[in-house]
C-alpha cells in the first residue's frame, strides 16, 4: 500500500505509467504516458504509476514571466502576468545569454552611458534564474534594439520602458569607442542614449609649416529621429560604433583644414578654422549650425576647443617663449598706451577746466545783467503798482457797493412779492370763510323752511282728520248757504274739496278759495287768511 497524497489548490503531481492499466474514468494508460493530477484532491497512486515529481503553481506579476518548453514539440513560449501551473508535457526552459549581456544586466550602474567592462574584470554577476523572462528597464531618452533570430526581425523599444525578451530574442550590444584619444570597444551598453550629450576627443594635427599640435575637442551631439517612423528607428543602430565613426570623420576634416593653414594663422583663428572645417558654409558664406550623419541620424550641434598644445617639446618651448615675449610686449605697449592716455586725459582735463572757468564767468556776467534788468523792472512795477492797486481798490469798492444795492433791490422786490402773496392768501381765506358762512346760513334756512312745511302739513292733516270724512261729504253735497252755515257751525271760514287727482298748492290756492267762499270776511281772532280754523 501507498500513502495518501493530499494536494492543495496550487499544487499538482506529475505521474508516469509503468504498466498498462485502466485509470479512473475508464482511461487507458500505456507505459510511458504522462499526466498530472491537480489539487485540491487526495490521491493514492496505484502500483502501476510512478510519481515523477510534485510541484507548485508559479505566481507571476505583470512584469514577470517564465519560459515554458513543450517536451513533445520542442516549442518554447513565454508566460507573463498570471499564475501558471505546468502541464504534463511542459517544463521550464533556461534561456542562454552571452557573458557580456549577463554582466551588463547585473551591473548596478548600467544605464545609457554604458559600462567599461575592461575596468571591471573582477566583477562577477550574481546567478540569476534562467527560466524567468529576461527583463531590462530602458533608461529615459534612450532606445534599445532587440533582434529575433527566428523571424529575422528587430524591434526598437524607446525609454523609459520595460523590455521582456521572447525565447528567440537577444539584446543588441553596443560596443562604443572611449578614452582620449578614442579607442574601439571601450564602452559596452545595451541601450543607446539619444542625447543631447557630449563626447571629447584628442586629435593630433600638423600645420602647413610642419608644426604638430595636439587639440582636445568636445562635441555636442544628439540623434534627430522620429520615433513614430520605423525606418528612422532602425537607422540609429546601423552604425555599431557611432562615437568612433563620428570622431574619425570630424578628426579627418580638422586635419585637412589645419594642414592648409600656417601655425600663426591657426593660432589666431583656430576656432573659426575648425568650425568651418566641420560644419561648412552655406552658399551665402554664413556658417552652418550643425553637421549631420545621414546614415544613423546623428547630429553634431557644437564644437568646443578645450586646448591646443604643440606635440614637439622644442616647439612647445619656442611657443611658450614667443607667447611670453608677446605678453611682455603687449604689457609694455599697454603701459605706454596707458601713460599716453593718462597725459592726454590730464591735458584735456586742464583745457576743459579753463574752458569751464570762462563759461562760468560769462554765465556770471549774464546773470548780473539779468539781475540789474530785473531790479529796474521791479522798481517800475513797484511805482506803477500803487496806482494800479488804488484804482483797483476803488473799482472793487464801487463794484461791491453796486452789488449791495442790487442785492437790496432784489430783497425789497422779494419782500413786496411775499407781502402781495400774503394779502392774496388772506383775501382768499376771507372769501372762503364768507362762502362757508353763507352756505351754512342757507342750509339752516332751508332746514327751517322744511321744518315749517312739515309742521303745516301735519297741522292740515290733523284738521282734516278732526273734521272727518262724513262732514266733508255733507259740505260737498249742501248748497252754498248750507255750506256756509255748516262752515260757520264748524267754525271754518272756507273749505276746498278735491278728488285728489290734480295737485293743488294748499298754502296759496286754498287761501284764495277760502277767502272767496267766505265772502271776503276777515279772519277771526287775527288768524291769517287761508288758514283753517282750528
Amino acid at each position: 500500500t501507498k500513502d495518501v497524497i493530499v494536494l492543495p489548490p496550487d499544487e499538482a503531481l506529475l505521474l508516469k505509467a509503468k504498466q498498462p492499466f485502466t485509470d479512473t474514468g475508464d482511461v487507458q494508460r500505456t507505459p510511458g504516458d504522462r499526466w498530472t493530477v491537480v489539487g485540491p484532491t487526495e490521491y493514492v497512486p496505484p502500483v502501476e504509476v510512478e510519481v515523477v515529481k510534485r510541484y507548485c503553481a508559479i505566481p507571476l506579476d505583470e512584469t514577470e514571466g517564465v519560459y515554458v518548453r513543450n517536451i513533445k514539440t520542442g516549442s518554447v513560449e513565454t508566460v507573463i502576468g498570471r499564475t501558471y501551473l505546468l502541464g504534463p508535457d511542459e517544463e521550464l526552459w533556461e534561456k542562454p545569454l552571452s557573458e557580456n549581456v549577463e554582466r551588463l544586466l547585473a551591473f548596478p550602474q548600467n544605464d545609457s552611458k554604458g559600462v567599461k567592462l575592461s575596468e571591471h574584470t573582477n566583477f562577477v554577476p550574481e546567478p540569476r534564474d534562467r527560466t524567468k523572462v529576461v527583463t531590462y528597464r530602458t533608461p529615459h531618452n534612450s532606445a534599445i534594439q532587440v533582434y529575433d533570430y527566428r523571424q529575422k526581425t528587430s524591434r526598437v523599444v524607446w525609454g523609459p520602458g520595460l523590455v521582456m525578451l521572447q525565447p528567440d530574442e537577444q539584446f543588441t550590444i553596443l560596443s562604443l569607442s572611449g578614452g582620449k584619444p578614442k579607442k574601439q570597444n571601450q564602452i559596452h551598453s545595451l541601450s543607446l542614449s539619444l542625447g543631447p550629450d557630449f563626447m571629447t576627443d584628442v586629435v593630433v594635427v600638423e600645420t602647413s609649416d610642419h608644426a604638430r599640435l595636439q587639440i582636445q575637442l568636445s562635441y555636442n551631439w544628439n540623434f534627430d529621429v522620429d520615433r513614430s517612423n520605423p525606418e528612422d528607428a532602425s537607422k540609429i543602430f546601423q552604425v555599431p560604433d557611432f562615437v568612433g565613426d563620428a570622431c574619425k570623420a570630424i578628426a579627418s576634416r580638422v586635419r585637412g583644414a589645419v594642414a592648409s593653414s600656417t601655425f600663426d594663422d591657426f593660432h589666431k583663428n583656430s576656432a573659426e578654422i575648425i568650425r568651418c572645417a566641420v560644419f561648412g558654409r552655406e552658399e551665402d558664406g554664413s556658417m552652418r549650425e550643425k553637421f549631420v550623419f545621414p546614415n544613423n541620424k546623428l547630429v553634431i550641434t557644437n564644437i568646443d576647443i578645450q586646448s591646443v598644445e604643440p606635440v614637439d617639446q622644442k616647439t612647445r618651448e619656442a611657443l611658450s617663449f614667443s607667447v611670453q615675449q608677446a605678453i611682455e610686449i603687449t604689457t609694455k605697449s599697454q603701459q605706454e598706451s596707458a601713460r599716453h592716455d593718462a597725459e592726454r586725459k590730464a591735458q584735456e582735463a586742464e583745457g576743459l577746466l579753463e574752458r569751464q572757468k570762462l563759461k562760468d564767468e560769462i554765465a556770471a556776467e549774464r546773470a548780473r545783467k539779468d539781475l540789474l534788468e530785473l531790479q529796474a523792472e521791479s522798481s517800475a512795477v513797484q511805482s506803477s503798482g500803487h496806482a494800479k492797486a488804488e484804482a483797483r481798490a476803488r473799482a472793487e469798492a464801487k463794484q461791491i457797493e453796486m452789488q449791495a444795492l442790487l442785492e437790496h433791490a432784489k430783497l425789497e422786490s422779494e419782500a413786496r412779492k411775499i407781502r402781495a402773496e400774503c394779502e392774496l392768501e388772506e383775501q382768499k381765506s376771507k372769501h372762503e370763510a364768507e362762502l362757508a358762512y353763507q352756505r351754512q346760513k342757507d342750509e339752516l334756512e332751508i332746514a327751517r323752511l322744511k321744518e315749517i312745511s312739515r309742521i303745516e302739513a301735519e297741522k292740515f292733516s290733523q284738521t282734516i282728520d278732526a273734521i272727518g270724512a262724513d262732514t266733508i261729504k255733507s259740505i260737498a253735497q249742501a248748497g252754498p248757504e248750507m255750506q256756509a252755515k255748516l262752515l260757520g257751525g264748524l267754525g271754518l271760514s272756507s273749505v276746498l274739496i278735491t278728488d285728489g287727482n290734480s295737485p293743488i298748492n294748499l298754502f296759496n290756492t286754498a287761501k284764495g278759495l277760502m277767502g272767496q267762499a267766505g265772502g271776503g270776511a276777515p279772519p277771526r281772532g287775527g288768524e291769517a287768511p287761508g288758514r283753517l280754523a282750528p
